[in-house]
């Protein structure tokens, strides 16, 4: 991405990360890649680590590690009491941006931002292993009757018992429980308040036998390696210091949780992917010939090139607001749903324009519009699907 094409003038530190994490993707990601590509029964996972370690060595990981750690990419967006570099929203959407312009995903600190909300023991267990990359969290809210009203049709439910907690029931569509240490879980404590203060999140560790991941996944076109799974709570007992928070909070979190994690960050996670799109497609049609002319003399061509760039803009500096808004403190529920929005439906059609400027080509394996092309198909689902979206939307228009 061009200076020309910022929206704005970025703070200058967040301009430094910016061109760290650009350097970094052409120097150390891009040569990586068709070795990347070439393994798609191993590659296609949205997880860094598992990616990384199912395809190079370990000194190629271990190095992309270190490179993290030591420019202070790892903790980008860890506040600075826990050690990070507690940069703004906005700096993150910029930074992730140039990282999403790869298949080859780099690794950074992966830390939900409701963790936050840990206490006491809670930190030494929970927040600071995820923080140094020693345990994994998973987000349990989806039911398999409960997927976009998870407020109003969630059935997995905890009662009191003996001085702790008995959870029951059953989560679906749970992204990376296979490799997570530990899940955070919503279940109902309160029948008649559900979403207004009767829904309570657990951190609930997998060593719990209460807590079974169903063996085998449920593969989609997504990943050839399953990374969704089926969770079954059968009488899994925790204690009172499992709660994460308050009792009764735990679908407050699970928004806030959806609304930075799920879906504003969507923004960045597509646009990333467009900008490349849009690069290969001019350089493709400045070398590539037809009936004696460049496809860049084409009309036809000119025009999807200059579709794709108009979106890639407004995708941008709608995602660079939302960012600051969240940054300033503002409630920004229905702009991050916007930001996933836009992002998802204009970032397909984008990848869809890429692919057909390219011809066979777009299909090639050897090129990453197509694994682009289902990442972005998927945000169209995963964190709530575009029609959830247009609701949380209206609902705020309508207010």
């Amino acid at each position: 991405m061009s200076d020309e094409n910022q929206p704005f003038a970025l703070p200058a530190e967040i301009r430094e990360f910016q061109e760290l994490a650009r350097r970094i993707v052409r120097e150390e990601l891009l040569p990586l890649e068709q070795q990347y590509l070439a393994h798609p029964e191993k590659s296609i996972s949205l997880r860094a680590r598992d990616a990384l370690r199912r395809i190079f060595p370990d000194e190629v990981t271990e190095r992309l590690y270190r490179i993290s750690q030591e420019t202070g990419l790892w903790g980008l967006h860890i506040p600075e009491e826990h050690g990070g570099s507690s940069l703004p929203m906005l700096a993150k959407v910029a930074i992730m941006e140039e990282f999403y312009y790869s298949a080859v995903p780099f690794p950074i600190a992966e830390v939900p931002n409701i963790l936050y909300y840990c206490k006491g023991d809670q930190i030494e267990r929970f927040l600071k292993p995820c923080i140094d990359g020693t345990k994994i969290a998973a987000f349990a809210q989806t039911e398999p009757n409960a997927g976009s009203d998870p407020g109003g049709m969630m059935k997995t439910n905890a009662v009191r018992k003996d001085g702790g907690w008995v959870i029951n029931g059953s989560k679906m569509w749970i992204s990376n429980a296979h490799s997570a240490d530990f899940v955070m879980v919503q279940a109902v404590t309160d029948p008649e308040k559900r979403q207004r203060g009767g829904i309570t999140m657990f951190l609930v560790e997998r060593s719990n036998p209460g807590m079974k991941v169903e063996e085998g996944g449920l593969p989609t076109w997504l990943d050839i390696n399953p990374g969704q799974y089926l969770i079954n709570f059968d009488n899994c007992r925790v204690e009172d210091d499992a709660v994460l928070g308050e009792v009764g909070q735990g679908f407050v979190m699970g928004q806030r949780w959806l609304t930075i994690m799920d879906r504003l960050l969507k923004g960045p996670f597509c646009l990333g992917k467009m900008q490349r799109s849009l690069d290969m497609s001019i350089e493709w049609a400045k070398q590539r010939y037809t009936f004696g002319k460049p496809l860049a003399e084409r009309q036809a061509i000119q025009w999807k090139l200059v579709d794709m760039y108009v979106s890639i803009r407004a995708v941008r500096n709608l995602i660079y607001e939302v960012a600051a808004r969240a940054d300033a403190g503002e409630d920004v529920r229905r702009e991050a749903s916007l930001v996933k929005l836009t992002a998802a439906n204009w970032g397909a059609k984008v990848l869809d324009d890429a692919i057909q400027i390219h011809g066979a080509m777009g299909e090639a394996l050897e090129l990453p519009l197509s694994l682009f092309y289902r990442y972005i198909r998927h945000t169209r689902i995963g964190g709530g699907t575009d029609e959830m979206q247009r609701m949380i939307i209206a609902r705020g228009l309508l207010a």
